[in-house]
């Protein structure tokens, strides 16, 4: 199983704090984290492994939604901050598209992250 990992720059504190929450689900051989580069940087330093794409603005956001296309990816957990201006706005959405278009679980906020990760 791949999960992809995402967080804007106001909510990457809060997926990291996530992340540590549920080091041991993440840290399971079965499961390959992806996530775009910033956000990848931060879950390395809190000591899980994971492949980092470039940064959402600079073409991670599309990279793991071509994995999506690809079939290469399971679920993706995206902590969005629904009130930040994003100027990558168009990847995200398009991101989020084919969660839809590819019937690809997608949480965006930690009470849905939190049920996706209890099925695991």
């Amino acid at each position: 199983m791949t999960i992809a990992i995402i967080a804007h720059d106001g909510k990457k504190a809060e997926m990291v704090a996530f992340a540590k929450d549920h080091f041991s689900i993440f840290q399971n051989k079965k499961i390959n984290l992806i996530a775009t580069g910033t956000t990848g940087s931060h879950l390395e330093r809190a000591g899980l492994e994971v492949e980092k794409m470039s940064s959402g603005p600079m073409g991670g956001d599309a990279q793991i939604a071509s994995r999506i296309a690809e079939g290469k990816v399971d679920m993706v957990i995206f902590f969005r901050d629904p009130l930040g201006k994003h100027p990558h706005e168009v990847d995200v959405s398009m991101l989020m598209r084919l969660c839809d278009v590819y019937n690809i679980p997608l949480a965006t906020n930690p009470a849905a992250a939190l049920r996706f990760v209890q099925t695991l």
